[in-house]
Parts: C-alpha cells; structure tokens; sequence
C-alpha cells in the first residue's frame, strides 16, 4: 500500500478486518498480513482497541475479536433505526390519510 495510514485508520480497519470473527478471531500476524501493516503497528493499534474496550483477546487461541461492547453498539445502532423506521411508517400512514 503506497499511502500513509495514521493510527485512526489503521484501528477502523482493524475492527472491520474483525467483522464476522467474533467467535473465532483473528491473530496479530493474520491482521498484518489482511491489513498489508507491520506487526508492530497492528500491535500497538490493538492494544488502544482493548484498552477502549471495543476488542477482546480470546483467552483459549490468543486471538482478537470484536468485544462485547462492540457489538452492544452494533445492536442500538440496529434498534434505533428500526425505531426510526417505525416513525417513518407511521407519518407516512399519516400524510396518505392527511391526518397531522
């Protein structure tokens, strides 16, 4: 990869690098090699996302994966469009029976 990645982008693309991995993790090296980074980096990106609480490391294989928190965010984010999508429903049955 010819451009510069800063650390924000490195850790956002760590968490998506871990989308669909919660059970089974990825390892340092794995992240890496997916990421086209040092392990240094990946390293020191992780360790800010465990402190921050949005990645685990999987005690039985030494893995990362998504935390809990973070897919407790990825449920209200999920909820909450679906409560505005209720709203929408309901002033659109609104505006067609032209009832405000």
């Amino acid at each position: 990869m010819s451009e510069k990645i800063n650390s924000t982008q490195r850790a956002l693309r760590i968490l998506k690098a871990l989308k669909g991995r919660t059970l089974t993790g990825l390892s340092n090296k794995e992240l890496a090699d997916r990421l086209n980074e040092s392990p240094v980096n990946i390293t020191r990106s992780l360790q800010a996302l465990i402190a921050e609480g949005l990645v685990v490391k999987l005690e039985e294989t030494g893995r990362f994966a998504l935390s809990i928190q973070m897919l407790q965010i990825a449920l209200t984010h999920q909820r909450d469009t679906e409560k505005m999508q209720a709203r929408m429903a309901e002033m659109n049955q609104r505006v067609n029976a032209g009832v405000f």
